[in-house]
């Protein structure tokens, strides 16, 4: 998997492209949001769009990354979810704690309102 980083003002979006599996893939995220937090970004969203399949460790880290960020007083929040993402996470109930948004005008507009 790979993790191209943009910045759209004060929020960072993390591309990412391949599977969230087992292994370097997922550690990859939770390294990538770590540095960020460390630099002072605390705005994120986290497009998967190009994440064909993901299994419980990767659904692990998005949850792990969340609460990081969530405790360092920051907002992580997932955008272009594919129907067996999203499904997945109806299914474990986790579509109850990330905010979900199908482009990325929108995502970016919900951080206008944390404002």
């Amino acid at each position: 998997m790979t993790i191209s980083e943009r910045t759209v003002g004060a929020i960072t979006l993390l591309d990412l492209n391949g599977q969230l599996t087992l292994g370097s893939s997922a550690e990859g995220l939770r390294d990538k949001v770590r540095s960020l937090l460390q630099q002072g970004q605390q705005q994120f969203i986290v497009n998967l769009a190009a994440v064909p399949y993901m299994d419980s460790c990767g659904l692990g880290e998005l949850v792990q990354a969340y609460a990081t960020v969530t405790r360092q007083g920051g907002a992580l929040k997932l955008l272009h979810l594919t129907s067996r993402l999203r499904d997945l996470l109806v299914i474990t109930k986790l579509a109850t704690v990330f905010d979900c948004y199908d482009s990325e005008d929108a995502a970016l507009a919900s951080f206008a309102v944390l404002a």
